[in-house]
This record gives C-alpha cells, structure tokens and sequence, in this order.
C-alpha cells in the first residue's frame, strides 16, 4: 500500500519529516508523499531520510482554493520543490494565512483567550500556522476539552473566532503545481461536502478546464459508495485517482498513516500510474 497525503511538523502535523519517513517504512509501506499546507519546507528532511530505503517517497505539498465560494484543496504531486516561482507562490499564500491568523488571535484575545503570537510561533514550529496551532494550544491551556471542541466553538465557518482566509484561484494553485513539474489532484472532494455525483461533476467541468490533472478517490473519511462513486466519475473523465490518509500524526488521533480510520488501502498502483503519468509529462 502507499499513502499519498501527509503531513508533518512543518505544518500541521506532530512527526518531523524524517519520522514520517520511518514510520512508513515500519509500517511496511511502498511509498508515500509528503503534502504539507502551503510549505514544501520539510520536503528535503523527508526526501535525505528516504535515501537508501526501499520506501518510495513523492515530494509535494497542500494547496488551498476558492471554487463557488467554497473553499477546496490541491495536492501538488511530483514537484520541485527548489522551484522558485512556486516559493513566490506559497510566499503569497503563507502571508494571506498569517494576515488572517493575526485576525483570529485578536478575536480570541477579546472573548478572553489568553493566546500570543509567540505561543503560535512555537506551536507550529515552521513557516505554515494555520487553525490547528489555535486549538492545540486552548487545549493545552484548559480552554476546551478537544481540538474538535475548539473548532466547533470558535474557529469553524460561522464560529465565532472565523476569519475568512484570501486564496487562489484553482488555475493559479494549479498553474503553481504545474509549474514547479508536478500533478495537480483535487483533494477528498467530497469530505464534508453537500451532494454527491452532481457536485463532483459539476466542479470537476471547471477544475479540469484548469488543468486538474486528478482526484483523492481513496480517503480516510469515505463511505463505501463515496469511494466507488469518485472511482467511477474519474473514469467518466479520464483522469487520474490518488489516495491517502491525510495523517497528522497524534494532531488526529483517530487516522494512522497508511491504513486512515482503518480500512483505507491505496494499492501501490495507484503511485505506479501517477508516477508513468508524471514522467510522461517531463
């Protein structure tokens, strides 16, 4: 099996990218990608601590969109992460996504949260903060009970803590992608999505038309039919099917890396077609 969305420490998830790495291969994986939030940072750690393993290890990253007004992610697969236009890209994005942290602490701060800047900063540990740190650390304070808890109360659309994050566009997180060499996928599609089929097609027409290159058909959070109902409208388009657990390590307790809530199993063809698909385009 391989697991194909990860993260680690230099975003949101709790194991450094070299632990990933050991991880995957104690767990007998064929391979997997490292796709942190808007930061290909740890991709070097991860790609040095794969060296020499038989562990197959896709450098990429996660990118947030806006498509109808709702908010949709792209994994970045395959890509370079020395590119320099994708830094400038995820430049951008990271100072979209503090700009906004900045708002959520001050809302916080007023509802009488004790939070700094600084506890962010060491939280995260890395150049991407995002929701998360937030919650970690209101947790770790005694605020709230869970990070789920945090989220439902405060930072959740509509919660009183949200601030609205700026993003790309699909063509512009797309264009990145393929610009730094790499296959764009439209990440677990239908994970806390209204509709089913007739939504999937219905943005798949516009992502397609910017250059989507695939989908997550494999993910941690599917039903059986959501599974074989993603499988069948890649077909229907002719485009490429990813997976993975969308691990973040002890961040998300209930999903482990490789196996997601437990019945998750991307065959290492899935990274075989992906891969033939990649170097076909270079």
């Amino acid at each position: 099996m391989v697991d194909l969305h990860t993260h680690s420490a230099a975003s949101d998830g709790s194991d450094t990218p070299s632990e990933l790495v050991a991880l995957a291969a104690g767990t007998g994986l064929a391979g997997i990608a490292l796709t942190d939030h808007d930061t290909v940072s740890g991709i070097p750690e991860f790609l040095e601590a794969a060296a020499g393993k038989s562990i197959r290890a896709v450098p990429g990253l996660e990118i947030s969109s806006t498509l109808f007004n709702r908010e949709i992610h792209i994994l970045g697969l395959f890509i370079d992460h020395a590119s320099e236009k994708l830094a400038d890209f995820l430049k951008e994005a990271r100072k979209n996504r503090n700009a906004r942290n900045t708002l959520i602490l001050q809302k916080l701060n007023a509802m009488h949260y004790e939070i700094t800047q600084r506890e962010l900063d060491e939280c995260a540990g890395g150049e991407s903060v995002g929701r998360p740190h937030f919650a970690k650390i209101l947790v770790e304070k005694g605020y709230f009970q869970t990070p789920q808890e945090v989220f439902d109360r405060c930072l959740k659309r509509g919660g009183r803590a949200y601030v609205p994050r700026v993003l790309p566009s699909p063509r512009e997180s797309i264009g990145a992608i393929h610009e730094a060499g790499g296959l764009a996928i439209w990440a677990h599609p239908v994970y806390r999505a209204s509709g089913g089929r007739a939504f999937v097609r219905k943005y798949l027409r516009r992502l397609i038309g910017h250059g989507l290159d695939g989908l997550e058909a494999y993910y941690s959070l599917y039903s059986v039919a959501q599974h074989s109902m993603l499988l069948e409208v890649s077909a229907e388009h002719g485009i490429l099917i990813s997976g993975g657990s969308d691990y973040h390590g002890i961040n998300q307790k209930s999903i482990r890396l490789g196996t997601g809530g437990g019945s998750l199993a991307v065959p290492d063809e899935v990274l075989d077609r992906l891969e033939e698909a990649w170097r076909a385009r270079r």
